[in-house]
């Protein structure tokens, strides 16, 4: 459970990072926000969701091994 819960909450920062990033490029429209959104932003958004993919498919093989675990008993 606390996984799902950590994949939520990270999930949750990121969508309003992303929303006050948004609105930050609303009014840095220059180079320099475009050069920052290129090097800082979007790396950081596609680690972001690399890593709730990776907690998802950690989530599937932790519920696979209780399972396997629950039919052995």
């Amino acid at each position: 459970m606390a996984l799902q819960n950590t994949k939520g909450r990270l999930l949750g920062i990121s969508r309003e990072l992303l929303r006050n990033w948004q609105d930050t490029q609303e009014v840095w429209r220059d180079q320099k926000g475009r050069e920052f959104d290129q090097t800082y932003m979007q790396p950081l958004f596609d680690a972001a969701d690399n890593a709730v993919a990776a907690m998802e498919n950690l989530d599937k093989i932790l519920a696979k091994l209780r399972n396997d675990c629950e039919i052995e008993e």
